[in-house]
């Protein structure tokens, strides 16, 4: 029984559509890690300074100052200004050490697309973002597999080609 349950919870189900969208929200962050001891603290404080973001849609230029596109045809908002040793040294706790500042490189990928008359938005995945990219300017069909409880988009495969 419970190989069946488990089954049942992991089985995925696909929804057809000619009507999607795929976004990739490219975002450059500076961060700053602070502890007691950086070399042995497992938990460090992080606080974060500058974030510049740029919203790619379906694999369109954005509008706008972009760099890009890159190996994986995605465009990159400029860098944002790194935080200055005064900014760094202001969020300092007392007994505190601060490590030095890093750039954080971040894509969160998501397809909205038409089921019936409804609208559904959800997290998905670099390949499936690609294949939209591709099949949107001709609308081709898609069938999309969705992950665990329809909570995402784990796979898009043209239909009829």
């Amino acid at each position: 029984m419970t190989a069946l349950t488990a089954l049942t919870l992991t089985s995925c189900s696909t929804a057809t559509t000619e009507q999607y969208e795929a976004t990739a929200l490219t975002s450059y962050t500076w961060q700053v890690k602070y502890a007691n001891n950086l070399t042995s603290d497992p938990q460090p404080r992080i606080e974060t300074f500058a974030k510049t973001s740029v919203l790619n849609q379906n694999g369109i230029k954005p509008p706008g100052k972009v760099i890009g596109p890159d190996d994986q045809g995605l465009w990159w908002p400029t860098l944002p200004p790194r935080p200055s040793i005064d900014e760094v040294e202001q969020r300092k706790k007392p007994q505190e050490e601060a490590g030095k500042p890093e750039l954080l490189k971040d894509v969160k990928y998501q397809i909205s697309y038409g089921v019936g008359n409804a609208k559904k938005t959800l997290p998905t995945n670099y390949d499936v973002y690609r294949q939209v990219v591709k099949a949107y300017p001709t609308q081709q069909a898609l069938q999309l597999t969705l992950g665990v409880n329809d909570n995402s988009v784990e796979k898009a495969e043209p239909v009829g080609k």
